[in-house]
């Protein structure tokens, strides 16, 4: 299989600074999306951290363990440099006063020869465009999202709530963190929407699933995803990744080697 990457950061219109971060490492199929939070830049460094830390650590592991690496071992190898760059932005925020309290949501994905192995922590979320339907496959570590599982409201009061931004889970503000993955099967033709939550709060599924459906080239369809959800307020940053997946064999893999801390 191969893969077609498209990202974008957009800083929205209602902030003056950009806490969102990306990265992607097409060589390796591998695309990073994180939202910052905190004081006064702490965001942007939290969410740069953990992109940059990712991107480059599991870049280089899926480098030298391409295809012949096991799901298991993709997996560990996601839960050590998820957890290490973890450690490094907590250590940061207790080192300098200016970053106390700066934490970053994440998603993570690992695309291979038929399987996706995605990984997120916070309200940051990945869908799945496959004919003609949208599919949310991350499920929000938020408040809001654990009181629609208890029932006390419905999805439809959550689009009003004021809770709207109270994650449960993020990176980077405790010295640990439990990355949840789950592994989907790819078919040809699929297109994985990494954003985070400037683009999800302005947007609902129905326009989401519109957008990607009209616009089939992915800069088109990210330009639309950004400048509609800039018109339905902008009131966050907004940040996406686009990943279509197409026919082909992957090249032959290169001999596999552990990962260490």
């Amino acid at each position: 299989m191969t893969f077609e990457f498209f990202h974008a950061v957009d800083t929205g219109r209602s902030r003056t600074n950009n806490e969102d971060s990306v990265a992607v490492d097409e060589g390796n199929a591998l695309a990073v999306l994180a939202d910052g939070m905190g004081g006064y830049n702490a965001g942007e460094v939290a969410s740069g951290m953990a992109t940059s830390f990712i991107c480059t650590e599991l870049g280089r592991w899926l480098a030298q363990a391409a295809q012949r690496a096991s799901d298991l071992e993709v997996r560990r190898a996601m839960d050590i440099c998820v957890d290490n760059a973890n450690r490094a932005i907590f250590n940061a925020a207790n080192a300098n006063p200016q970053y106390a309290g700066m934490g970053t949501t994440l998603v993570v994905a690992v695309f291979r020869e038929g399987q996706l192995r995605l990984g997120h922590v916070g309200d940051s979320r990945a869908y799945r465009w496959r004919g003609g339907q949208l599919t949310q496959i991350t499920r929000d570590h938020s408040l809001l999202q654990e009181q629609i599982d208890a029932g006390l409201i419905t999805p439809e009061q959550a689009a009003f709530s004021a809770n709207k931004n109270l994650v449960t889970r993020a990176v980077g503000v405790e010295d640990t963190v439990l990355l949840e993955t789950h592994l989907h099967e790819l078919q040809p033709g699929d297109v994985y929407l990494m954003c985070s939550d400037g683009l999800s709060d302005m947007l609902d599924d129905p326009m989401i699933a519109r957008l990607l459906q009209t616009h089939d080239a992915l800069p088109a369809a990210g330009k639309a995803l950004i400048d509609a959800a800039n018109e339905a307020g902008g009131k966050d940053n907004i940040a996406l990744i686009l990943v279509r997946v197409a026919g082909g064999t992957a090249a032959p893999g290169r001999p596999w080697w552990k990962f260490g801390r």
